[in-house]
């Protein structure tokens, strides 16, 4: 995966983490209706459901900063990984528990365990790319220090 392919793909993670985690954060009794769950006013509830959307948008900007810092790409990529995936896992587990739940959360299973799944592949793809980079750059940096330097 190039580093277009790679800006692109955390570009959406993030953006979708950050649009969901403030959504939960926000208007959670709304963003919870469209799957057909009812909330109610309990505020300890509301206070366990506002707080993971504070942590998803936390996330959100964590994976978004590997778009625009190099350096960051592939903690950005892993980030993505444990959140996407840990989502997609416990869905799968809640699958397994309680039953089939609405078929935009099976969606929402799938597309989490895909973008988990390319996140970790372009981190891979991320690693072998810098390992090469570093050992050109010491091996041309290791040429340039015994050049003789010109007074």
């Amino acid at each position: 995966m190039n580093r277009r392919a790679v800006q692109l793909l955390l570009a959406v993670a993030g953006l979708v983490l950050i649009a969901l985690g403030v959504a939960i954060l926000v208007v959670p009794h709304a963003f919870f209706a469209t799957n057909g769950i009812v909330l109610g006013s309990d505020p300890s509830l509301l206070s366990e459901i506002r707080a993971p959307g504070a942590l998803l948008a936390g996330c959100g900007l964590l994976v978004l900063r590997g778009v625009v810092q190099r350096r960051q790409t592939r903690s950005s990529l892993y980030v993505a990984v444990f959140v996407y995936g840990a989502f997609g896992a416990a869905r799968l587990l809640s699958i397994a528990l309680d039953g089939i739940p609405a078929t935009s959360l099976l969606w929402a299973t799938g597309i989490e365990l895909g973008v988990a799944i390319l996140c970790a592949s372009a981190a891979e793809h991320d690693t072998v790319l810098n390992d090469a980079e570093q050992a050109r750059s010491a091996y041309c940096g290791d040429t340039e220090r015994s050049a003789p330097s010109v007074a």
